[in-house]
Formats: C-alpha cells, sequence, structure tokens
C-alpha cells in the first residue's frame, strides 16, 4: 500500500473510532483476536465482526490459512471486496436503496449504482463492534462481539442489538451464530458472513478445480443488478447453476454471469425447512485433500466466485485474481424488504433473528 494510500486508510480508521466513540459515551479500540484448538486457529477481528484467517491441516499435514484477506486492519478499512465480514442490516442488495415499511418509504444509501449493497457504505462491515466476551483457548474457545445499530442508520428504522459469535469444537469445526433484536420499531434484518474460501490455501490460485455439492434443487433468478425483479424461484434442473451432484466449480463457469462479468454470483433456495439446521454445501480441493461441509438454518446461498478480483493485494505478499476463492452467505431471499412473494426478512419490535452456520472442515 502506497504511503497516501495508509495515511488515507488511517485517517479513515481514526474518524470511525472517533465517531463511534462520541456515540457510545467511550472509545472503542481495534484488535485482533485469535481461537485456537491445537493445529486449528481462527482470527478475527471487531472491526466489521471480520473473520480474518482460518489454519487447518491439509492430507499431509502441512498447515495453510484458507481464507483470503488482509494482513492489517488498516488495509481493510478502504477493502471494497468485502474479506470476511458480517454485512448488514441487510446483506446483498435492496433495490433502487428503498422500501416500505407500515406505510412509510425508507431511503437507503445507493453504493452500488442505483441499489444498497451489504447495508450501504457504511454498513455493519465498517463499524467498530464491541468484544462481549473471548475466551481464547480450551475445549470450545469463542468469542462474541456485539454491536448497537441505531435507529436511522444507513436509512434503517429502528434500535437494533447485533451479536456474532464465532466458535470451534473439535474436530476442526467453526461455528458462527448471529443474534438481533429489534429494540423498538419494526426493520428489516438480513445478515451474512461474507469469507472468501480456498480450501488449497489463499493465494494457492483459483477454485475451478474444486468440487462443490449444493443442496439446493431451485435457485432465485436474478437480473443483470443481481436484484430478484422477475421474483421468480425456478429449478436448476438443465442449467449450469446445477450442482446437486458434486462438480468442479469450472466445469460450466463459462456459461454464467454473475451480474456484468463471467462467474458465479448466484442464488440458491436451499432444500429443506428454513428455520432447521440442515446441510447447505460440501466443497472439496483434491490436491490438498480439505473438504468443508456447511450447515445453517438459513433460506438461501449466495454463491460467488470472486468474478471480480483482478490483482488484488492479499496476505502475506499473495495478489489474488478472477476465482481465487468462493464465498458460501447463507442469509434470507434477497431483496424479500420488496418482495411480498418472499418470506419476510423483517422484523417487529421485539422479535429476535437467529442466523447459525456451521462448518465442518475435514482433511
Amino acid at each position: 500500500m502506497a504511503r497516501s494510500q495508509l495515511l488515507l486508510a488511517l485517517l479513515c480508521l481514526a474518524a470511525s473510532l472517533g465517531a463511534q466513540a462520541a456515540g457510545s459515551g467511550g472509545r472503542k479500540m481495534v484488535g485482533v483476536y485469535e481461537l485456537r484448538m491445537g493445529d486449528f486457529s481462527v482470527k478475527v477481528t471487531n472491526w466489521g465482526a471480520r473473520l480474518m484467517s482460518l489454519v487447518l491441516p491439509d492430507s499431509k499435514g502441512n498447515l495453510a490459512d484458507v481464507v483470503l484477506g488482509k494482513d492489517t486492519i488498516a488495509e481493510y478499512v478502504n477493502d471494497t471486496s468485502y474479506f470476511g465480514p458480517i454485512t448488514g442490516r441487510v446483506g446483498q442488495r435492496i433495490s433502487r436503496g428503498r422500501f416500505v415499511l407500515d406505510g412509510k418509504v425508507y431511503h437507503l444509501e445507493r453504493n452500488d449504482g442505483r441499489n444498497t449493497l451489504h447495508g450501504g457504505g457504511r454498513g455493519f462491515h465498517k463499524v467498530i463492534w464491541t468484544v462481549e466476551e473471548y475466551m481464547p483457548d480450551g475445549d470450545s474457545p469463542y468469542i462474541t462481539f456485539y454491536y448497537r445499530s441505531f435507529d436511522g442508520e444507513q436509512g434503517f428504522p429502528g434500535n437494533l442489538d447485533v451479536y456474532v459469535t464465532y466458535r470451534l469444537s473439535a474436530p476442526y469445526t467453526l461455528g458462527v451464530h448471529m443474534n438481533a433484536t429489534a429494540l423498538d420499531r419494526a426493520t428489516p434484518v438480513n445478515l451474512l458472513l461474507h469469507t472468501y474460501w480456498n480450501l488449497g490455501g489463499h493465494g494457492s490460485g483459483d477454485v475451478l478445480g474444486h468440487t462443490l455439492g449444493l443442496f439446493a434443487s431451485r435457485y432465485t433468478v436474478l437480473d443483470v443488478d443481481l436484484l430478484p425483479s422477475s421474483g421468480r424461484v425456478a429449478p436448476v434442473a438443465g442449467t449450469p447453476f446445477d450442482f446437486r451432484a458434486p462438480t468442479a466449480i469450472g466445469s460450466r463457469i463459462r456459461q454464467v454471469t454473475g451480474g456484468k462479468v463471467v462467474g458465479y454470483d448466484a442464488n440458491y433456495v436451499i432444500d429443506g425447512e428454513q428455520e432447521r439446521m440442515r446441510p447447505v454445501a460440501q466443497v472439496q480441493d483434491g490436491a490438498s485433500g480439505r473438504a468443508v461441509e456447511l450447515w445453517a438454518n438459513q433460506a438461501t446461498v449466495q454463491l460467488y466466485t470472486g468474478n471480480w478480483l483482478n490483482n488484488t493485494k492479499g496476505k502475506d505478499g499473495k495478489v489474488y485474481n478472477q476465482y481465487a476463492g468462493f464465498t458460501l452467505e447463507t442469509m434470507g431471499y434477497v431483496d424479500a424488504v420488496n418482495h411480498p412473494e418472499f418470506p419476510s426478512q423483517t422484523l417487529l419490535a421485539g422479535q429476535e433473528y437467529k442466523h447459525d452456520m456451521v462448518l465442518k472442515f475435514s482433511f
């Protein structure tokens, strides 16, 4: 990072710290926190409640970090690729940056052309969370972050209490648990974890050879702006979106466009009952032998193949190019607040939102 860019990043971080300190009655410190169980470890930060790394062995016992990211917090400040944060209040896109709730029109910041992406330019990925609890080691290491989202933040109504817990358990399992409570007004909530994975190790090349299986027989049809403008949900059978049988990610990638670029940026409806924990995906890297099985209790999952990565500076001197990682973002339906035909993502005052993910790694 050039000196001018680094200075700008630090100034942005300082400004954010100052703004939040003024609202909270005290200064919050940004830190990096490690959870460890033997040769299995993760690092997280309270800047965006972000997953920064996950290290585990391969089939030969070699350790590698399988999460794409940055070296320093200052570099995350200006990150536009969404490396590893919790995004909200509403992840993914809201059409035209507006919605109607209880007869009132709400206008949000448009940070993705004419639409709102991941809660706005200063959504949950760009704020400092409070470290509520931290147990770095032991039988079940965990950390819990807390954030109070204020009424009107990025245009959303009502005060919202949000908690995110990262927890390790044996063998090689990471749990991510997101909870939110609408304190005084109805508001849409749809959180997601935006982690890029490469099971061969971050910076090891592309993920086109990874084998992906999705427990999804339908997908949400998205338009060129990656919004479900038609409201249609279609079968994956006979399309390049069909991963019901484990298939290499790159086998049909040239047949799809994620927005305006070749690659997957697709939303799948997970088979089974929405609020129950159930299998979402299985991914395996044949070269390293590493695999991951994802379970969650959400309605959909967004598959993104890093289509816009282009000579992007990553950790440890690595450079990430197109398809260097994939995301599996479990969540509710995209733009549900503007589609009454989709299950609602609106919390009433006093209601609680619960989003649980479990990632089971093997090698």
